[in-house]
């Protein structure tokens, strides 16, 4: 008996043991999942935290929401910035996967999008070329993105499409369009891909609305019926403050039960001046 007493406390030591070991190191798992997921959301805050360029005639506003587990970051963004010709660049982008791979590449992608429209700035030609870039990289992941190019002295918007989310184009006669123009692959799959700019004149006043799929998609909530419910939402709303009007479009993104990221991108345009005069 009293050696079978020794055999049971020996063996409760040796399981106490390797439950501590197992601990430990689920705890040194865990500080480093903290830590990726840390460095990506800084890396996003850095690309999200350029202010977005001002213009008479177009105010643009953007939101962004991460995902509700809170591990999900780093692959949604935008970004707008002036070009050499004068005009001003939009860009709304979705890097595959959640991590610190895809906030990196976030960050890698929006620098391409800078320099390449400092040559050249129409949307297709721009995506393009980014394209090359990205598959010489062989980073091993791609891009879904819409790139815009709005001309204050023409008040044109030109934009091209990578796999993305199609945009939402509402105008204050009550007119709405989900814009389903051509597109291309994503960025970064095939070298030589080729992509199709559509130009529109900015007319009266309107909202030109691109978002994320993780606004308008969730685990049983169709894309199609995301789109529709912020086409509704455009409806009428056109003469909404731009920044009000982001931060109502977000909140589609709650009534899908999303697990991804989402990002929101507000171009509103006309009437501005009016508006901010009778303000005063």
């Amino acid at each position: 008996m009293p050696h079978r007493r020794t055999d049971s406390a020996s063996g409760t030591a040796e399981l106490l043991n390797t439950l501590g070991d197992l601990t430990g190191r689920i705890l040194d798992l865990i500080k480093v999942q903290q830590a990726r997921v840390e460095l990506a959301a800084a890396l996003q805050r850095q690309v999200l935290a350029a202010e977005l360029p001002v213009l008479p005639y177009l105010h643009a506003a953007g939101r962004y929401a991460p995902a509700r587990d809170g591990l999900d970051i780093g692959g949604d963004w935008y970004d707008g910035f002036l070009m050499p010709d004068g005009s001003v660049g939009f860009v709304i982008g979705d890097v595959q996967g959640h991590d610190v791979e895809a906030a990196a590449l976030m960050g890698q992608v929006r620098t391409c999008l800078r320099a390449v429209a400092t040559a050249t700035t129409d949307p297709a030609e721009v995506l393009r070329r980014t394209n090359d870039l990205l598959v010489a990289m062989d980073c091993g992941l791609f891009v879904t993105c819409s790139f815009l190019r709005f001309d204050p002295a023409t008040s044109e918007l030109a934009d091209a499409r990578a796999g993305h989310v199609p945009a939402v184009w509402a105008t204050a006669d009550g007119c709405c369009d989900i814009v389903l123009n051509d597109g291309g692959l994503p960025l970064g799959i095939q070298a030589g891909e080729s992509y199709r700019s559509t130009r529109r004149p900015l007319t009266g006043v309107g909202a030109f609305v691109l978002l994320t799929d993780g606004v308008v998609e969730g685990p049983s909530y169709p894309i199609d019926k995301g789109l529709e419910q912020v086409a509704d939402l455009l409806v009428g709303a056109c003469r909404t403050d731009p920044e009000e009007l982001a931060a109502q479009v977000i909140k589609v993104a709650d009534l899908t039960g999303h697990s991804d990221d989402a990002a929101v991108l507000v171009l509103r345009y006309g009437g501005l001046q009016e508006q901010r005069q009778g303000e005063r």
